[in-house]
């Protein structure tokens, strides 16, 4: 008969690792869709709590005996690990929303696709630019960098050792603001052509009236808004790759902030 002898300093050091993992994995791009099923979900946190175990090699913590006390320390893990995703969240955010603002002026806005991931209908350059952003950020191992944050919190932020402080205000400020440049940068391409082509459209529509614009204007959009897209993607790639190893660093200045 096979006997599982687990001490029980090691389980609680597990579950508090898996608290911090599970809140990650809940907000964190990809795995944060609706589609995938939560019981997946809460098996990949678990067998990463399990692998984290022996490499972070925590020192034994002793648990609050009041229960009120224990539930705001556990509520402070959960927001810590939620901080770190919506850290990465906020990039794929700033990327879906350039092809949102790309696509309302290519014409797109009328027809949205229902996104596999949030159970939403989005435009459909928003969600070909999340799509594109995903590969690119997994043909570059940025995850990697997830990972090593992810271990790099427990050294400098040890379990119930998270607090609410003003220090974390301005770098969520940042990582709101940024999603902003980060949709300019990307759209940008695609939206400059787009207003040249809508003044030129009005132009045209002012010195030739015989000619039908609005019959005319929307297939012409949307073949100059595809070609565009198609000659920027090389240098959308190159943008994002260096946008995914800088959130990876930003990560880490943040939780040296918070330590």
């Amino acid at each position: 008969m096979v006997t599982l002898n687990i001490p029980l300093v090691q389980l609680q050091i597990v579950f508090l690792i898996f608290i911090r993992v599970i809140s990650i994995i809940f907000v964190a791009p990809v795995f944060e869709a609706r589609n995938i099923p939560i019981l997946f979900k809460v098996g990949l946190a678990m067998t990463i709590s399990f692998l984290l175990y022996p490499i972070i090699q925590l020192e034994p913590i002793s648990f609050e005996t009041s229960l009120i006390i224990f539930v705001i320390r556990l509520f402070r893990e959960i927001a810590l690990g939620v901080l770190i995703g919506f850290s990465i969240k906020f990039v794929f955010a700033g990327i879906q929303l350039a092809g949102q603002i790309a696509g309302f002026q290519m014409g797109f806005s009328i027809a949205n696709v229902m996104d596999p991931l949030s159970s939403m209908q989005i435009p459909i350059l928003a969600q070909i630019n999340y799509l594109v952003a995903v590969l690119i950020f997994l043909a570059l191992n940025a995850h990697h960098w997830f990972l090593k944050a992810l271990v790099e919190s427990f050294y400098l932020l040890p379990p119930f050792n998270f607090q609410f402080n003003s220090l974390i205000i301005k770098p969520v400020i940042g990582f709101a603001g940024d999603m902003f440049v980060i949709a300019i940068k990307v759209g940008g391409p695609v939206i400059a052509v787009m207003l040249l082509t809508s003044v030129a459209l009005g132009l045209i529509a002012k010195t030739v009236p015989q000619i039908q614009i609005l019959i005319v204007a929307m297939p012409l959009k949307i073949m100059i808004g595809l070609i565009f897209l198609c000659l920027s993607l090389p240098y959308i790639a190159a943008y994002l790759k260096i946008l995914f190893f800088d959130c990876g660093k930003d990560i880490f200045l943040l939780l040296r902030l918070l330590s």
